[in-house]
């Protein structure tokens, strides 16, 4: 199939396309840059050994998304592309709602008038909220979703339920993602946030390689074994393959399909820590402070769906996240 991903320059995307061309699937990306970097693209194309097709626009801008399907005739989308801090979310809501729901209502109203119907949609465990059950299944119900990024997942999600209600020639897969970390196992491409890390394991390895003093553990007064919060930590090829997956359940016509990729495990911030530690044989000196506005204590998933409907499951565990994530950071320690 030729897919069209947007965001594909970023962490996911950027190790989705490696996952893609394995499969056979050709790739093009669309990326306005503004919290990627074309380097990432550049050693995906060391990687597989080709160019990676890519035009640097917004897709927000109807203009630039028509002459994309104008020009090429796209098998599907993956729809990457958004904003994705969930305590920038708090601080800039407004932000948030305008780029992630606007860039996702100009895409889909592009893909209808070009006939392209297939989309993979990068949503979040954040739609669940505060869960109702742990392990959280597909059943599980969504929550109020405790930020403006989770917000738009939600929000997008419905609007894409009722596009495929309207409209049954639309095959809409929602991707639930957990919390991916780690890097290709080749080192040169990996996790790259812009500024302060946001994200628990680019803080650890920025903290490990000296570019940070100390690494930020926000809260440890949750109801967890330590304390600290629990999440579903997956590798980031795991999620990646994740997406090539879901392509089958495209290709069979599914209408509307709905997983949690995640690895059915809950780690706590300091059980990644001590991790780290323990693989890598580096110091990460951490001072613990105050809770963030819209983390929960728990969020892990039970990915049985997946894997019955898919034959999709996750490979790789703790310490292996925790390798390759410092295999990247040490071999770039300041990223791109």
């Amino acid at each position: 199939m030729h897919i069209l991903l947007t965001g594909g320059a970023g962490y996911i995307g950027s190790h989705t396309i490696i996952e893609l061309d394995k499969a056979g699937h050709s790739v093009y990306v669309v990326d306005n840059l503004s919290n990627s970097n074309p380097e990432a693209l550049r050693r995906v194309a060391k990687i597989i050994g080709k160019e990676v097709p890519f035009v640097e626009a917004d897709v927000r801008d109807r203009k630039a998304m028509d002459a994309l399907f104008e020009a090429n005739r796209f098998d599907a989308v993956i729809h990457f592309a958004g904003l994705k801090s969930v305590g920038e979310s708090v601080a800039m809501p407004l932000e948030y709602y305008e780029n992630n729901m606007n860039a996702t209502f100009v895409l889909l109203d592009v893909m209808r008038r070009h006939n392209c119907k297939n989309i993979i949609f990068s949503s979040s465990a954040t739609v669940y909220g505060e869960p109702a059950v742990i392990p959280i299944t597909e059943e599980c119900p969504k929550g109020h979703c405790t930020n403006p990024y989770g917000q738009t997942k939600s929000m997008l999600e419905e609007v894409l339920m009722d596009l495929q209600r309207a409209d049954k020639a639309w095959n809409v897969v929602l991707l639930r993602y957990f919390n991916p970390i780690g890097a290709h196992p080749v080192g040169t491409i990996g996790e790259n946030p812009n500024g302060i890390p946001n994200n628990l394991m680019p803080y650890i390895t920025q903290t490990a390689v000296g570019m940070r003093k100390e690494l930020g553990v926000f809260g440890d007064d949750y109801d967890t074994p330590d304390g600290t919060g629990v999440r579903d930590y997956i590798h980031v090829c795991d999620l990646a393959s994740g997406h090539v997956a879901a392509l089958q359940a495209i290709q069979k016509n599914c209408g509307l399909a709905i997983y949690n990729l995640g690895t059915g495990h809950g780690y706590s911030v300091l059980d990644v820590v001590k991790a780290f530690i323990k693989v890598n044989g580096v110091d990460v000196p951490y001072v613990i402070k105050p809770r963030r506005p819209g983390d929960i204590a728990t969020c892990y998933c039970n990915p049985a769906k997946a894997k019955a409907e898919l034959g999709w499951e996750a490979k790789y565990g703790i310490e292996e996240m925790c390798r390759d994530s410092w295999n990247w950071q040490k071999r770039n320690p300041k990223g791109y």
